[in-house]
């Protein structure tokens, strides 16, 4: 989070906050604070989530629309962790502070475990169940309308981090600027239309989800965007792959067909993908890999990295400049 926002915000806002949900102060418990602030809190023994959010990554309009997309997944099936209201009946909560202001949101807490690594790899019924939710949000994304044009939610050209690149990598980088406008033109160049372009989550994998007995419980909308369906799932491949690094390729490839091959089997149990669009995952991983090696550069002490970070940032940036994928043998499996 930019140093800028943590200086504005305090114990006092803190505490207004809470109060506009009836909430205790010191029941609160601090999750995180990488692009929100995200308390736990207990409230008649049921468990929410508290999120705090700067006008400078998203304005109030932009998380309404996030709110309206998860109450319509929801009321049509999907397990997601739904929005509350404050004691006056609001979605959303405003604290100004200075020319800014701090968006107030609250949430019902997802139920279900975490699966992290390294037991999420090679985990097969999980993956079926990733592609089966994701077709799933996939399918209602093609019958969703957002209530007005102010509320509607951002498209991939207008990424934090893709709008930003220059805000977080030096110029002297002029590969990285060459991969990055290679990518928007490819991506620019795409076909849209309701069977492959809508809403999509933007940001799942294994730490915005739990999983109970039947079924995945996902949270964190807040990357939601209008992009290419491929996009969600180009994402949780990627996250499942990056952990290998270039010393373990085979294993990289090996777990990207292994995901590939188990999570469309879930996917086509809720809905259709053309062949077309599978072959453009490669792409999208580039994307993916540019978002994340951004959001290092914002959020890492280069000076203080461990071996596996500084080993993955620089195998990263020889793979952006390169303009090569992290994988994409499994196409051709």
């Amino acid at each position: 989070m930019d140093m800028k926002i943590k200086d504005l915000f305090n114990i006092e806002i803190l505490k207004e906050t809470a109060s506009r949900f009836g909430v205790d102060t010191s029941t609160l418990e601090l999750l995180g604070n990488y692009q929100n602030y995200i308390y736990q809190y207990k409230k008649e023994s049921k468990e929410y989530i508290l999120r705090i959010t700067h006008s400078s990554h998203r304005k109030d309009k932009e998380v309404i629309g996030e709110l309206q997309w998860i109450l319509y997944l929801s009321n049509n099936g999907i397990s997601a962790s739904k929005p509350i209201y404050s004691i006056y009946d609001r979605l959303t909560e405003r604290i100004n502070v200075d020319d800014s202001y701090f968006i107030i949101t609250s949430f019902e807490k997802a139920m279900g475990n975490k699966i992290g690594y390294p037991e999420c790899l090679n985990n097969n019924e999980l993956f079926e169940k990733c592609g089966r939710i994701t077709g799933k949000i996939h399918s209602l994304s093609k019958r969703y309308k957002p209530s007005s044009k102010e509320t509607q939610r951002h498209e991939w050209k207008d990424n934090y981090y893709l709008r930003n690149i220059e805000k977080y990598i030096p110029k002297h980088n002029n590969k990285i600027y060459e991969s990055y406008y290679d990518i928007v033109n490819r991506l620019s160049n795409l076909t849209k239309d309701s069977n492959s372009f809508g809403l999509i989550h933007g940001d799942i994998n294994v730490g915005n989800f739990l999983v109970s007995d039947k079924e995945i419980n996902i949270f964190d909308f807040d990357e939601c965007q209008y992009s290419w369906f491929v996009e969600d799932i180009a994402i949780q491949l990627f996250y499942i792959i990056y952990v290998f690094l270039d010393d373990s390729i085979n294993d990289r490839e090996k777990q990207a067909y292994s995901f590939m091959e188990s999570f469309m089997k879930g996917y086509y149990k809720e809905n259709y993908i053309d062949e077309y669009w599978i072959k453009q995952i490669p792409l999208f991983l580039r994307v993916r890999e540019l978002i994340v090696y951004i959001g290092m550069f914002r959020d890492i002490d280069f000076s203080n990295m461990n071996q596996w970070t500084k080993n993955y940032t620089s195998q990263s940036k020889l793979r952006i400049e390169e303009k090569t994928p992290i994988v994409s043998s499994f196409i051709n499996m």
